[in-house]
């Protein structure tokens, strides 16, 4: 791939796009957009730079439509994004040379691997003497500004929390800028080429279905829920057959919202009008799930390999099984238990499932089956739309318990009792797991335990419409406890 000779076109500013991939509320943007010179857009699909943690393949189908939102974004305000894949240390240095930038401007990342590469391109464009200007959008807090008073990254939730709220007041969102001059000519790589969209077999119907991607869809959902959904949040949120949860996580996972829209949106939210206006309650919590967010990327700045080692040391000697089986019936909704199932499948489905949901299938995993975490959390990585380096493996280690701030390891959630308590007339167990809707609501969370009578007359058969249970509950647990018993031995004196 070859550029034109752009030598002699004014000095130029270029904007790196990463894990933020919207107009509005992009300090790099803004920044360049404010000198007055021309302005060329990057995004480089970087496969090649050691420690990247590989997209999964949801998230590669949710980049490919962010992607071309950005594209159609930054076109109407007379810039070209740029798509280059290869090594971001060579491939960015190379474009802003093509475009004759004197700057190069980009909002920071967090993943340790991610920030040393950043590091290494810095370095690369001084020795062409092109600046580098950064700048913070994707957190409200940075790891490195938010210690506790002994100076170490918390490791604590609550107190975090209290340290983000007591912290400045994060900035105010900026707008999007207007038109710019662009650079002309530069070389890009079409976005189909890269194959992001599976073609054959096309698994992405229900993602289609449930998403549409980009920053004016993200825009239109945030003021959807804090208009319609943020009221009543913290006492309805952990019910997956409502619509109380905010399914923003996706559109910050890709930063086509920033947390800096999110947080403002929340905060104006208090000033509704009587009638309209969430309770401080409603709020706070949904703050607080924000900032979790945050937490977790404290985390994993803490502790690099959060998705392959135990942040607890104490967790290397548990005696995990090893279940083919058993982890491929979870993985596809066949446990027999279907609060379980209804979400792994919502999950194959939809690229998305319930954030309840997602601990009870989660701890069933981990606890009732006694697999691996990291196992489930690759799963994971590769299904979610909203998986991310951290928040996803942050999530794993704390229902294993081998967390920073973790849920004790013996706190085993029942999947019947958590699927009558949330879904209790079960309207999305038989929203995902069709086989079982006919069956009566105290019988839809333990079709096992039906009577017979109500099986036939629903139209199910054990073993054969839907699966027995793959473990049995009690068994399970007392399994789990005595695996978590074994595991601590070496340890007491």
């Amino acid at each position: 791939m070859t550029s034109p000779d752009t030598s002699k076109n004014p000095p130029a500013v270029l904007v790196w796009f990463r894990d933020d991939l919207r107009v509005a509320d992009h300090p790099a943007l803004d920044s360049a957009a404010r000198k007055g010179l021309p302005v060329a857009a990057l995004f480089v699909l970087d496969e090649e730079s050691p420690g990247l943690r590989p997209l999964g393949g949801a998230a590669r189908w949710w980049l490919a439509g962010s992607l071309r939102a950005l594209g159609e974004g930054l076109a109407q305000r007379g810039v070209t994004l740029v798509l280059r894949r290869g090594g971001a240390a060579t491939v960015v240095p190379e474009v802003a040379a093509a475009a004759g930038a004197t700057t190069v401007a980009w909002n920071r990342r967090y993943e340790p691997a991610a920030a040393t590469i950043d590091r290494t391109v810095e370095a690369a464009l001084a020795r062409q003497g092109v600046a580098v200007e950064t700048f913070q959008a994707s957190l409200l807090a940075e790891p490195e500004a938010l210690r506790t008073k002994s100076g170490k990254p918390f490791a604590v939730f609550t107190p975090f929390l209290r340290a983000v709220l007591a912290g400045p007041s994060p900035r105010a969102p900026l707008p999007a800028p207007g038109p710019m001059q662009g650079v002309e000519g530069l070389a890009s790589d079409a976005l189909d080429d890269w194959a992001l969209e599976p073609q054959r077999p096309d698994w992405a119907g229900g993602l289609r279905e449930t998403w549409t991607r980009g920053e004016a869809a993200a825009q239109a959902r945030l003021s959807e829920f804090v208009e319609d959904g943020l009221a009543g949040y913290a006492d309805k949120r952990d019910r997956p057959d409502l619509p109380h949860t905010s399914r923003l996580s996706p559109r910050l996972r890709f930063g086509e919202l920033s947390p800096f829209q999110v947080f403002s949106a929340a905060a104006l939210a208090r000033e509704a009008p009587p009638g309209r206006r969430p309770s401080d309650t409603d709020v706070d919590k949904f703050v607080a799930e924000l900032v979790w967010r945050e937490f977790s990327w404290h985390l994993l700045a803490a502790h690099p390999d959060i998705a392959t080692a135990n942040i607890q040391e104490k967790f290397d000697a548990f005696p995990w099984r090893d279940d083919p089986a058993a982890l491929s019936a979870w993985q596809r909704g066949e446990t027999g238990y279907p609060i379980v199932d209804a979400g792994m499948r919502e999950l194959w489905t939809t690229g998305w499932m319930h954030n309840r949901v997602r601990m009870v299938a989660a701890s069933f995993l981990v606890k009732h089956l006694l697999t691996d975490w990291r196992a489930g959390e690759r799963w994971f990585q590769d299904t979610l739309v909203d998986a991310d380096a951290a928040s996803n493996p942050a999530s794993w280690q704390w229902v294993a318990g081998s967390g920073a701030d973790a849920a004790p390891y013996f706190r085993i959630f029942n999947p019947v009792l958590q699927g009558r308590k949330f879904d209790p007339a079960g309207d999305y167990v038989r929203q995902f797991v069709p086989a079982l809707r006919s069956l009566p609501a105290p019988a839809v969370h333990a079709p096992f335990a039906a009577r017979p009578l109500d099986l036939a007359a629903a139209g199910v058969t054990l073993g054969k419409t839907y699966p027995a249970p793959v473990v049995d509950l009690e068994a399970g647990r007392e399994r789990a406890l005595d695996a978590l018993a074994r595991s601590r031995r070496p340890h007491q004196k």
